[in-house]
């Protein structure tokens, strides 16, 4: 429920939502940072700096697994910079890459590449 849109939410989730949040401090921060980091996802100019903003608020939390993940963010900034300000995206190529290897697992290796190109043709 914390990476769903808020807007997205019904009103007993939002209810869930707070009491799991105010459970206790962790959660609390938790929450913060995540709804900090979704704006982000939107391209946008000025979220490089946003980010760097962002990290440093995340190192100040206790919050080990996101001090993992911002590491992992700044090992590769400026591929990350790159998604955060352009408008473009790989989902339509992922989402083909997926599709043929889920259509190669469902065929167990049979019949070869000719019958694996018939398959991905038709579907």
């Amino acid at each position: 429920m914390l990476l769903t849109r808020p807007d997205n939410l019904k009103a007993e989730q939002h209810e869930l939502l707070a009491k799991l949040t105010a459970a206790c401090p962790e959660m609390i921060q938790l929450a913060a940072v995540i709804r900090d980091f979704a704006p982000l996802l939107a391209p946008h100019a000025d979220n490089p700096d946003a980010l760097s903003h962002w990290i440093v608020q995340v190192r100040g939390a206790n919050l080990p697994h996101l001090h993992a993940f911002a590491r992992g963010l700044e090992r590769d900034r400026d591929a990350v910079n790159t998604a955060l300000t352009l408008p473009y995206s790989n989902g339509p190529t992922a989402g083909v890459n997926t599709k043929t290897k889920r259509i190669a697992r469902q065929m167990h290796g049979r019949a070869g590449f000719t019958l694996l190109r018939h398959h991905i043709l038709l579907g």
